[in-house]
Parts: structure tokens; C-alpha cells; sequence
């Protein structure tokens, strides 16, 4: 059986942040391996017709209300208590998602991730700008520049981009998404249901 879940992921998205830092658990738990694929939303949604939910509910009464509650709820359970909304959100990514995919799995992708996440989702800092972006991966002990450089080459900017189109072709319409073989589950509050299917394998 499978045992491994692909992570389909935008740092733009704050509950990308938290199915990041809730994945830990679940994979701890039941053994499974976490696949990270960096995709743009932006691209998933203009390929979907799906929009962001302050756009799409904000004339919804109560429900980014009820979107904040959820946030805190998921904040409480998970002790993500360096979490804050980015006062510059929403926050272009496609420099970062594109850095991220200059970056090959193992360690160096593991620490882009967690300084990447932290500087949108802990620190609250323009992460759109070219500058802070490599400012913080010079902090977590990366080439920065050399990462911001290969971040602008035609084959980085075609894997984001096939990564994209091959999220969209599995049926992906927003971050975070997950697979455990052709199981797909959507948001962070799938996270349950997700680790119940890997238990039961």
C-alpha cells in the first residue's frame, strides 16, 4: 500500500503554513513519507476558477469570521504559536515557489521551506520582495543569491509550471492539497482523514 502523501504547496497560503507543520505529526505517526510539490496557486486558480477565500466569501456575512475562528482552533491544537497573519498578505510567491524548485529534496529543501514559511507566516515579512527573500535564505545558511539567480531560469520556471499543470490534471483546485495514491484530500482540516486512511493500510 502507499505510504507516501504528496504535499501539493504555496507558501501564499497561510493553510499551506499549517498542513505544513501538521504533516509532521501524521507522518510521524503512521510511518508515511511527505512528497512536497511546489506549485503556484495563482496558476491553480486562474486553471480552475477558483478565487482566494477573502475574495471569494468576503461578501459572505460571518464567514471570514468564521475562517479566523477555524485558524485559531487549528493554532491551539497544533501549538503553531509563533503563527501571525502577514500584514502585506496577500503575498506574490512566484519568486519563492520558483526558488523552492531550484532546489533539489534532501536537506537544503527541508531548511529553504522552514525559513521561506517562517518569513511569510512567523515574522511577517514582505516576501514578495526579491531582497527579503534572499535576506532570510542567507539567514538559514543558504546561497541566496544563487538561488534567486537559478530561480529565474527557463528550467526552473517550466518545473514550477509542470508542476502546476500536473496538480490541475490531478484534479487540484487550491493549496493545501493531498494524495495518498489517488485518494485526494483538500484544506488543513482533512489532516484527520487523511492520517485515517494511512492508519488503516
Amino acid at each position: 500500500m502507499t505510504r507516501a502523501i504528496d504535499f501539493i504547496f504555496d507558501f501564499a497560503s497561510p493553510n499551506g503554513y499549517f498542513a505544513h507543520h501538521g504533516l509532521k505529526g501524521v507522518a510521524e505517526r503512521t510511518g508515511a513519507s511527505v512528497n512536497l510539490i511546489p506549485c503556484l496557486l495563482g496558476g491553480i486558480f486562474k486553471a480552475t476558477g477558483n478565487q482566494a477565500p477573502f475574495v471569494a466569501f468576503g461578501g459572505v456575512k460571518g464567514k471570514l469570521d468564521y475562517e479566523m475562528l477555524e485558524i485559531r482552533r487549528f493554532v491551539t491544537r497544533y501549538s503553531l504559536t509563533d503563527f501571525r497573519m502577514n500584514p502585506n498578505f496577500p503575498i506574490n510567491s512566484l519568486t519563492a515557489m520558483r526558488g523552492l524548485c531550484a532546489v533539489e529534496p534532501g536537506p537544503d529543501f527541508d531548511r529553504y521551506v522552514e525559513a521561506v514559511s517562517a518569513g511569510f507566516w512567523e515574522r511577517g515579512l514582505a516576501m514578495g520582495d526579491p531582497a527579503v527573500l534572499q535576506s532570510v535564505l542567507d539567514e538559514a545558511g543558504l546561497d541566496g543569491a544563487d538561488l534567486m539567480a537559478r530561480a529565474q531560469t527557463h528550467d526552473v520556471k517550466a518545473r514550477l509550471a509542470a508542476n502546476t499543470e500536473a496538480a490541475v490534471a490531478r484534479g487540484v483546485f487550491g493549496v493545501p492539497t493531498f494524495f495518498v495514491g489517488e485518494e485526494m484530500f483538500f484544506g488543513k482540516e482533512r489532516l484527520d482523514q487523511l492520517e485515517a486512511l494511512l492508519s488503516a493500510q
